[in-house]
């Protein structure tokens, strides 16, 4: 999503030095004296508060609904475990969180070793939990142990309640402190525990939960999970907003889920759930007819972003096995090369979900397996039982080779076609004279440079700018749609050759990040209906083929404004309607003003498209972020994908709520 380049920075951790010995009063210079005194030692969860990123990864909105999904992950694991099957979330009135299972409800009798509640231990204390041996939980995915003790650390307040033995048990918190002992608070018919907290306003940057993501997380454990209900409250609204997620069908469910806005190369959905050595192994494949893949990696439900093992076990699997059988059905002929992982995982859509008891992660928001030895578990597990469905269903596996194999006659062509574009890089002035106007700074850093929409615009442009660190690349009408075309075809685009040039990286496996010419790209469109089509399009080819200029931060859309107000020699600039409105207040009781709407940037002179889209010290741009990479996928599948049903489902949900539509 598009987000402000004048948003609030990040907060920086200050770190008070000691009075007595690290500074020296006088000159405010660190002291020399380095001794026993100069050894600090932080108490209970004053870690956790003085450097959270360590534990949650960050202090804004993705540190945030992590608090959510480390106290949801405790519900889940009593669902793993066999005794939980229903979780209730609510966002309260008040902002806080709440999380409600009927699971076995956290253990409240006293602790042997501290002599304090069970309760008051793993609300209050690093590494502790009943997941370090194998008495609480076989598997899990709060491992470390430092999960709920963090949230409570990072909230203003918290309070526990536990249902069990008949009885239900209550303790509140305070910055991760209790503010008294666990104490019995009634009877209960029930069991299960009930979490609510308030995130810190002193630790995070942003206290608003969004329903979407937390929705989009809740969905994905149901599907995990089958047969586990979780209901999702949202209470901040005077319409109380309500979504309940419960799949029986498991993995298969959302394989078709992930799948709902392309066309399947065939119906069936390949499953298998197969546990070895204690280590359970579910996974659920099925072909599109598209040119992407997704393959999503879990481990004890955990989403493991950056993959590890498993998924290295997954696609070695795949690649043996479809290539084996390619040959045993004669799909492959004898002297012919085999396909390549990347040629066989070309429209693939799959699920890798393992259960470990011992799993190692990368950090604490385990973001990457790394056991060794699941990398030969899931490879073995898979390769049997998909060789075996493979020789079961033999137009499955003939509808895969021939898939493939057009992959891989296009990879072909895409290396020719990259060999040209790189060719046409090393030529880079004489390809893009009198196209691209190039800024006179060398360093990429302080370098920005402009994807204008036409001819007209990329010359006001050129005449606006500061030659200095801003450069202009006018483009040609649409680019090619790269959702419905191959590497090959995408290359052949001029438009979009002109684009890799300037940039200098090259793309996809030939992508290097250290080349990219530019920190600053900038969308620059008409605010009409063309102007968002080559918008979208451009942005399509960037998520699908530059992604990491996205994820480092590059990417920009101009704002140029749709208004100018002019009464006298006082000028003033409008983005859309509702800034018009406000814009309009400025002028009241001062007469008759004169109005211009801009149809277009061709319609601005050169001074006007600086001082309201280009000068950095005035302009509005939005930055491009991916914050859920499956999402987004499934969202440029659904607008520039083949199917049409869901596009048309999609303009008849959202067309009523369209204001205003320049034709």
């Amino acid at each position: 999503m598009p987000k402000s380049d004048k948003g609030k920075p990040d907060k920086s951790e200050k770190i008070k030095p000691d009075k007595d010995n690290d500074m020296d009063k006088e000159s405010g210079q660190v002291s020399a004296t380095y001794d026993a005194s100069s050894i600090k030692v932080l108490e209970g969860l004053e870690a956790v508060r003085l450097r959270p990123a360590m534990y949650i990864g960050s202090t804004s909105e993705k540190g945030l609904h992590h608090l959510v999904y480390e106290v949801v992950d405790n519900s889940i694991d009593e669902t793993m475990a066999g005794y939980c099957d229903k979780i209730v979330v609510t966002i309260e009135k008040n902002g806080a969180i709440s999380v409600l299972d009927n699971g076995r409800g956290i253990p409240v009798d006293i602790h042997e070793e501290t002599g304090k509640s069970a309760l008051d231990v793993v609300m209050t204390t690093l590494h502790a939990g009943g997941k370090f041996d194998k008495s609480g939980y076989k598997v899990s995915g709060g491992l470390h142990g430092v999960g709920v003790s963090c949230v409570n650390a990072l909230s203003e307040w918290c309070e526990v309640e536990v249902y069990r033995n008949g009885k239900t048990y209550y303790q509140k918190y305070e910055r991760g402190i209790p503010i008294e002992k666990v104490k019995t608070n009634g009877t209960s018919k029930h069991e299960g525990t009930r979490t609510t907290f308030m995130p810190d306003s002193e630790i995070f940057e942003i206290l608003d939960f969004k329903f979407d993501i937390l929705s989009k997380r809740f969905r994905e454990l149901a599907f995990l999970n089958p047969g586990l209900e979780i209901i999702f409250k949202d209470k901040r609204i005077e319409k109380e907003k309500e979504e309940s997620f419960k799949y029986d069908g498991g993995l298969i469910a959302y394989v078709k889920h992930l799948n709902r806005n392309i066309d399947a190369l065939f119906s069936q959905v390949f499953h298998m759930s197969k546990t070895r050595d204690d280590v359970q192994v579910d996974v659920a494949i099925q072909y599109n007819t598209g040119y992407n893949f997704k393959i999503l990696t879990y481990v004890n439900n955990i989403h493991t972003t950056e993959g590890g093992t498993h998924l290295e076990g997954f696609k070695s699997a795949l690649t043996r096995g479809i290539n084996n059988i390619a040959r045993k059905f004669n799909h492959l002929k004898e002297k012919s090369k085999n396909l390549s992982g990347d040629d066989i995982r070309e429209g693939l859509t799959a699920i890798v979900s393992v259960r470990v008891p011992d799993p190692q992660f990368e950090g604490q928001t385990k973001g990457q397996l790394g056991n060794s030895e699941i990398k030969g578990i899931v490879d073995s597990l898979v390769y049997e039982n998909l060789t075996s469905y493979l020789e079961e269903n033999p137009p499955i596996i003939k509808k895969i080779i021939q898939k493939g194999m057009q992959a891989q006659r296009a990879r072909e062509a895409a290396r020719h076609a990259r060999d040209l574009t790189r060719k046409k890089s090393l030529l880079h002035g004489a390809v893009l004279a009198g196209k691209l106007a190039d800024c006179s700074n060398n360093d990429p850093a302080n370098n920005e440079i402009y994807l204008v929409e036409g001819d007209s615009a990329g010359g006001t442009a050129k005449g606006g700018r500061d030659r200095r660190f801003q450069a202009i690349l006018p483009l040609k009408g649409k680019i090619i749609n790269v959702e419905k075309a191959r590497l090959d075809k995408i290359l052949s685009n001029d438009e979009i050759g002109h684009m890799i040039t300037a940039f200098g990286t090259g793309i996809d496996a030939d992508f290097n990040y250290e080349k990219l010419r530019y920190h600053k790209i900038i969308i620059m469109t008409d605010a009409d209906i063309d102007g968002a089509h080559i918008r979208t399009l451009i942005l399509t080819f960037f998520f699908r083929h530059l992604k990491q200029i996205i994820e480092n931060g590059h990417l920009y859309i101009a704002q140029p404004p749709l208004y100018q107000l002019k009464k006298g020699k006082k000028i003033v600039y409008a983005l859309d309607d509702e800034d018009l409105k406000i814009k309009m207040k400025e002028f009241d009781g001062q007469g008759r003003v004169n109005q211009k709407h801009y149809k277009g940037l061709g319609e601005m002179n050169a001074n006007e498209l600086w001082e309201t889209t280009m000068d950095p010290g005035a302009r509005h741009l939005l930055r491009v972020t991916i914050e859920d990479a499956v999402e987004a996928a499934n969202t440029f599948e659904m607008l520039m994908g083949d199917t049409v049903e869901p596009r048309r489902n999609f303009i008849n949900e959202y067309a009523q709520r369209i204001e205003y539509l320049d034709i």
